[in-house]
This record gives structure tokens, sequence and C-alpha cells, in this order.
């Protein structure tokens, strides 16, 4: 940053942010959306040149509320709601005893926090707003003279790298930014599949997809609640396409006739009226309840707000977003149970072609994925989340794109798939060839999905996994649980051999070292050959092809390059007569020869059904060195078919408001 512009209380001049300027780079990214028809109209000013007596926050907390401008970020705005019901949040994000103005400290800039990938990252920026004929044009508070919203909102566009990046989100990806917690999203378009179709799918996620309000009792006086449309609703006189509003609260009444009725009242970040439903202001539906419960509920009804029932919510919008309540130590509390989750633990992974990107349970490459071994020490509630890094936009293609199609050019789809063991030596094969104890069901296009499950004690392996083999993508495992227990990633083999399109292979992994007068015996021309470490296998008649290889091998070295030894392998047929045994003078059937300096050496061979052992080894005796071999085997067995299937897109929201004179 640099310092420019005029001093405060004869002191030092304002700061200007060199990282953000006030130019039409911090505006727009590359003009792909409407605000692009803003260029050569926007100038820049200062809190101070735009009212008489700016404040940060109102005293009215009623009037903090954001009001939308002329930018498509209404996701970001219901979202910032959770500041203003949260003060240790709004503290967290906003810190507070920054200079203000009129102080003789300010210097006109503020500093903001957001939550990413697993830690807090400070965004400072100066307090140069965008404006039209000296008006915000962008968010802004009901109150005119605050601009805690216009400049978290600044805040939030340098993060993404401009304003216009800030056009069309979700919602849940604001609030887990603004909190670090965490948000679920809930499509009420599920509940028009009919029996046949919820047979064909998970129950369990068919249970959580319901949005059950009920469930919710125990938490909605402190969690966040969003809604969106995908459609122009029909009780919208104005409302478009992919639009997100908050719902501020729900609560049931009795009506004259004795029955309940459910209402919720929802605030458009519009700021201002555009509902035309039944329980509009002189509505008919509200000569249906008690005339005192009618007026006071009127009564709480603020600018850009109204009263829908349950019924009408449900058939109106497409969308909800339900943000994890925290309390002020920082722990999350469920929304399915109430319960205090007060253990967390997160670790970060990649998916790498060719390496640790092995797709869905419907390829052959699954159990490349990442794996991580989660230890439950004692029954209670666990809620793991994985949260995937945002891709940059391809802005050549974006600009050819609409807008309801941006999701694949930022996220994967991606899931989780949870497997119960009885110990952490296991068949790896062999138990992804049964059902999960717990998965997400369908891979889906969001930056974060979650899974919710009651866990008894015990080892549980947890895989995430994209949808297409060799996409590649960073992301992050986080685990929040009201009991103890531990989270820990398994640790990478040395590189595998290549994977068969058109079969399927086993592969083990064994570790051992050439240690001096003990197990660095050296190549056969030495008699202390066999001291060496030997690996016995079983090669089994399902493993006998026709044609081709049936067995690859590879031997790594764990040493710097300037430090490798000569190395190979044999191997040996075992002989039944001789309990296990190797002789000296015993041929082997094949060999990995000769010895060379490098990390890796592998071979490739076709053999019988039988028993065998590998013997691996230096050219040279008494060379130390730690190693990794991978055996894999081929196997004839059918790839998993799980009916592992996309969820559908989960579309961005955005809207235009008019900006009100």
């Amino acid at each position: 940053m640099k310092e420019a512009g005029s001093a405060v209380c004869g002191a030092e001049a304002l700061v200007e942010d060199q990282e953000f300027p006030s130019d039409n780079s911090s505006l727009f990214s590359d003009s792909s959306t409407p605000i692009a028809k803003l260029h050569g109209n926007i100038t820049w000013h200062r809190p101070q040149e735009i009212c008489q007596s700016p404040v940060l926050l109102p005293d009215n907390i009623n009037l903090a509320h954001a009001k939308q401008g002329l930018l498509g970020d209404c996701w970001f705005l219901c979202a910032c709601t959770v500041l203003l019901r949260n003060r240790h949040i709004l503290n967290k994000v906003i810190p507070p005893d920054q200079p203000l103005w009129g102080d003789c400290r300010y210097r006109g800039f503020f500093l903001f926090r957001f939550w990413q990938q697993g830690y807090w990252m400070e965004v400072t920026v100066d307090d140069r707003l965008p404006c039209i004929n000296s008006t915000l044009c962008f968010s802004s508070c009901h109150s005119p003279n605050a601009f805690w919203v216009a400049l978290l909102e600044k805040a939030y566009a340098k993060l993404h790298g401009s304003y216009e990046r800030l056009w069309a989100g979700q919602v849940s990806e604001a609030l887990v930014d603004l909190t670090g917690g965490l948000a679920e999203h809930w499509s009420l378009g599920d509940l028009s599949l009919d029996e046949g179709q919820m047979a064909d799918r998970d129950s369990e996620q068919i249970r959580r997809r319901r949005l059950d309000l009920n469930r919710l009792n125990h938490v909605k006086d402190n969690c966040l609640l969003s809604c969106s449309t995908n459609s122009s609703p029909g009780g919208a006189s104005e409302l478009g396409q992919y639009h997100a509003l908050n719902v501020m609260e729900w609560l049931d009444v009795k009506a004259e006739s004795g029955s309940e009725i459910r209402l919720l009242r929802i605030k458009n970040p519009w700021g201002r009226g555009c509902w035309g439903g039944r329980w509009i202001e002189d509505g008919a539906s509200w000569r249906s309840i008690d005339p005192k419960w009618a007026s006071e509920l009127q009564s709480r009804v603020a600018e850009g707000e109204f009263w829908v029932d349950e019924a009408e919510f449900r058939s109106q919008f497409d969308d909800v977003t339900v943000g994890y309540p925290l309390n002020e130590e920082g722990y999350l509390r469920s929304i399915y149970t109430g319960n205090l989750l007060t253990h967390s633990h997160q670790l970060s992974g990649r998916w790498i072609k060719g390496q640790s990107a092995g797709g869905s349970r419907n390829s052959s490459s699954y159990s490349i994925n990442p794996k991580f071994w989660i230890n439950v020490s004692e029954s209670g509630e666990i809620i793991v989340s994985l949260l995937q890094q945002r891709k940059r936009r391809n802005t050549e293609k974006l600009a050819q794109m609409h807008l309801n199609d941006t999701k694949h050019q930022h996220y994967q789809a991606t899931a989780l798939h949870m497997w119960k063991v009885e110990k952490k030596h296991f068949n790896l094969s062999r138990l992804l060839n049964k059902p999960p104890c717990a998965s997400t069901h369908c891979h889906t296009y969001e930056r974060e999905v979650v899974l919710h499950r009651q866990l008894e004690p015990g080892y549980y392996l947890l895989i995430p996994s994209t949808y297409q083999s060799g996409a590649e993508a960073r992301f992050l495992i986080r685990v929040f649980s009201s009991a103890s227990l531990s989270l820990s990633a398994l640790k990478s083999p040395a590189p595998s051999l290549p994977l068969i399109k058109d079969s399927e292979w086993e592969t083990s992994y064994f570790h051992g070292s050439w240690v001096t007068g003990k197990t660095a015996g050296g190549s056969r021309n030495f008699l202390s050959h066999l001291q060496n470490p030997c690996f016995p296998f079983t090669v089994t008649e399902d493993a006998e092809v026709k044609s081709g290889d049936n067995v690859r091998i590879n031997l790594h070295q764990n040493r710097a390059d300037s430090e490798l030894h000569a190395i190979g392998f044999h191997v040996y047929k075992t002989l039944q007569d001789t309990c296990g045994q190797l002789s000296r003078d015993q041929d082997p059937i094949a060999s990995c020869v000769p010895h060379c300096y490098t990390q890796n050496v592998s071979l490739s061979c076709s053999l019988p059904a039988g028993t065998y052992t590998i013997i691996s080894s230096t050219y040279e005796p008494d060379c130390c060195a730690d190693f990794t071999l991978s055996l894999s085997r081929r196997i004839h067995r059918k790839v998993v078919k799980s009916q592992e299937s996309l969820g559908r897109t989960i579309q961005e929201v955005s809207h235009i408001s008019l900006m009100q004179s």
C-alpha cells in the first residue's frame, strides 16, 4: 500500500491500497456479467465524502442489515446476517477497536478476516468505495451512515480478485468463509420424488434432503437459515431467477379453527417489498388467526420482509441452506441433535492424476484415492466435511458460457465414503467390495459435502473421491464430534505400478530395511544373500491368466538421489517340502537384474498358482537403507458397480436490484 490523499487531524495522509486499487482492475475480471455496463460510470469515495457522520455499525441493529445494490451477491449478503446475530463472530471477522472516521488514529483502511481452507486470513482494504453520483452502487446498510457491509464486501471482493467475481455464488460458501464453521444445503425439490424414485435412493440421503423444520427446533434461535429460488416464484411480483433470501424466524400459530399454522418471516436483501403471497399486509390469510397474533406478527415486519406459511414456503422456494451455530468458544452445535461438538480435527489432501485421483467407486482405480483413518474411542455423533479448494475461472470459457453452467468451472463433483474395519491391517480390495457404513450417496458439484453419523468405537476408513478418475483438486477433511477421536492420513506408499484398464489389480505394500551385519546381505554373488529381507506371497488359481502378466513388483529405496545404492530383487518358488526355506543353490524363477543405481526398479511377469518369496537386495553387502516393496497381483473380479451417480448441479444465485434514489 502507499499513502496518499488528504491528511487526518493534521497528521499522516490516508492509505491507498495498491493491491486492490480504485479502478477497473478491482471492479472487473472478464466483463462477463451485467455490471460490465458500468464501465466508466463508477467513481470512488470514502465514507466521509458520502455522508457527514459515517459509522461502522449503527446503534439500531435493524438498520445494520445489508441492502443489495447493483452487484449480484445476494448470497454473500444473506450470509452476512450471521454476523449481526453473533457478536463473537462479528468481532472475529471485523476486529473491534479499529480507528474510525473522526479518530486521529484513522488512516483510511480497515482489517477483516475470512476463513480459508482451515485458517483465518487477514485482508486489509482502504475505505474508498465504488459509487455512482456519490452514492454507493453496490451493497450498503439500511442506515445510510453505516458502512460495515460495503467495506466487508470490498474485502471479500479483494479476496476473490474483483467485485465481478462475487456475481453469483452459494450462501453456504460465504457462511463458511465468515464463520469457519459448517453449512448444509438442501433441495426442496427432492420432496417431489415419488415413492418409486425414493426407493432407488439412499434412505439417509432422502431423510436429510427432506427439510423438516421440527428437527431444527433445538437450534432455531442460533442457526442461520436461507432460502433461494431457481425460477420466478408465483408469490413474487419482481423476483426473478436465482435469488437468495433469509429466513429470519419461524413459529407455529394456532388458527381460529384450532389447527396450527407454521409461519416464516423472510427477508429480501433488496430491502423493499416484492412479495404478493397469501400473507401480505391486509391479506385474507391473517383473518384465519387470532387478531392479536396477527397484529403482533405484522408489527415485526421490517423493510423488505414478508410472511409465508410452510406450504407456500415449500412451493415457492427451491433450495435452503442451514448454517451450524457456533458458541463463543468456537464449538459447533449439531443441527441434527443440538449436541455441542467439542472435538475437531482437520487434514489437507490432494487428488493427483495418475497417483491419487482414482475417481468414483464405479472405477477400478478407486482404491488409489487418498485414505484417512478415524479412530473413534467412544460412541458419539460425528460430522465429516470434505471441502475442496476453488478452481480459478477460465475467463475465456466463462465469457462463452451461461451463468448457470459456471459451477463446473469451480469444483469437481465429490463424495465421501466410510467403512468400519475390525483392525488397521486388512485387505483393501475386499473391504471396498462391501457397502460402506456411511456415505454422501452421490457426487455433487459443491465446494463442501457433509457426512453425518452416530458412530460406535472402532476404526473407520474414510475415502474422499471425485466422480471422474484423473480429476485433480486440493481438499480439506474436517471432522467434528461430540466424543473423543483421532484423524490421520494413511501414509503414501511407493509409486505404484500402472493399472491395466481391462482388469483389476490388488496391491500390497511392504516396508523393510537393509541393516549392516543383519539384513544387508548383498546380491547373489555373496554367501550372505539369503540374509536379505524376504517377502512371501501367493498366486491363487483365480489370478492365473492365459496371456499377459499377472504379477508386478516395484522396489523403491528411500534415499536421496546423490546417495543411491544399486538395488534389485529375485523371485523364488517356495517348495512345499522345505517349509518355506530357500536354499543357497536354488535359482530364481524371475529377477530384476542387473542391480541399478535408481530410486525404483520394477518387474512384470506371469506366474502360475503357487507360493513365492521375493528377496530384495543391494548389490554390495552392508549397504544400509530403508525401502518399500509394492506387489500387485491381477485379480479377476468385476468392477464394483455401486450405482454412483452425479447429483444435480447446484445453481449459483445472484440478482440485480434496481437502486432506489
